[in-house]
């Protein structure tokens, strides 16, 4: 039986992209949420995971659509486990394919979260496999074509597409959360945090928890693997990045960013690093080549 394996890059050709192709058979996925869209396509195997306190699955061939910040899981269905690709488009690029094609102003949604729609899964893959090569044409035009083709079939317009959140204690829990980003290396205790929103910690919990999805403390972890994401961007080390983000150690950050991204936090950065210098490359080849490509078009004006 093959291993595990995961790699998670951004796209070369379009900002706010990122992609994920994985093999996993004992991973699992904590309780999360994503800024983006998560748009995958099963390519053998099951995987089973909640979403929207529903419990799913999807098999070889289904296309899975999550809409943004909405609490899942992820995990295997079977002892086989599952293999997928995964594109996470951020909602300005989906909105914006959304706006090319007439639709109102909004986060668009996606009410039907697995989907087995032979044509979508083709858009999907193509995309995907032309992000992997490298191609940054083709995998443009190939995205462009796969979000647009998604949106038609499966999409309904935003702003009312995206389901509302609870409202028991908006104010209460909009504090919590600001506290939480703004305390990640040092947390309050749920007992202060009820004290400063006047809540009991019970109930405070409750609501929280309606409201985001995730308890304060998972909510907290989420805070801090996002933080670590940017950080391991900018390019700081793995180690430096615990203790910034407020985990306890490497091991720690290491444990919790698997749970969430898929891979640890030094595959992540070393795919960062190796997109940039691609960039780099791709941008020193093109400058070096316009003399070339201007004197032969010199020369055909000249011999004419």
């Amino acid at each position: 039986m093959a291993a595990e394996k995961a790699r998670y890059w951004q796209h070369a050709a379009v900002p706010g992209v990122d992609l994920l192709r994985a093999r996993f058979l004992t991973h699992r996925y904590s309780r999360h949420a994503h800024e983006t869209f998560t748009l995958g396509l099963i390519e053998a195997g099951v995987e089973e995971f909640e979403y929207g306190g529903s419990l799913l699955r999807a098999g070889r061939g289904a296309v899975a659509l999550l809409n943004p910040e909405i609490v899942h899981t992820g995990q295997a269905a079977g002892p086989a486990g599952w293999t997928y690709r995964v594109l996470y488009p951020a909602v300005d690029v989906v909105s914006a394919v959304a706006a090319e094609l007439g639709w109102p102003p909004g986060t668009p949604s996606f009410p039907e979260t697995v989907v087995y729609d032979e044509r979508s899964a083709r858009l999907l893959l193509a995309a995907h496999v032309a992000a992997e090569r490298g191609d940054r044409l083709a995998s443009s035009s190939l995205l462009t074509t796969a979000l647009s083709g998604l949106l038609r079939g499966h999409a309904r317009p935003g702003p009312k597409g995206l389901p509302p959140p609870a409202r028991r204690a908006p104010g209460a829990v909009a504090a919590v959360r600001d506290l939480l980003s703004e305390r990640l290396t040092d947390p309050p205790r749920l007992h202060d945090l009820a004290l400063a929103t006047g809540m009991s910690p019970f109930a405070l919990l409750r609501a929280f928890r309606d409201e985001t999805g995730l308890p304060p403390h998972a909510y907290l972890n989420q805070l801090r693997v996002r933080l670590a994401r940017q950080l391991l961007d900018g390019g700081v080390a793995p180690a430096l990045v615990a203790a910034e983000a407020g985990f306890a150690d490497q091991a720690h950050l290491t444990r919790h960013f698997k749970r969430v991204v898929g891979v640890p936090p030094g595959a992540y950065q070393r795919e960062r690093r190796n997109g940039a210098h691609g960039a780099a490359r791709m941008a020193r080849r093109n400058v070096q080549e316009r003399p070339g490509l201007a004197r032969l078009a010199f020369g055909r004006d000249g011999s004419g």
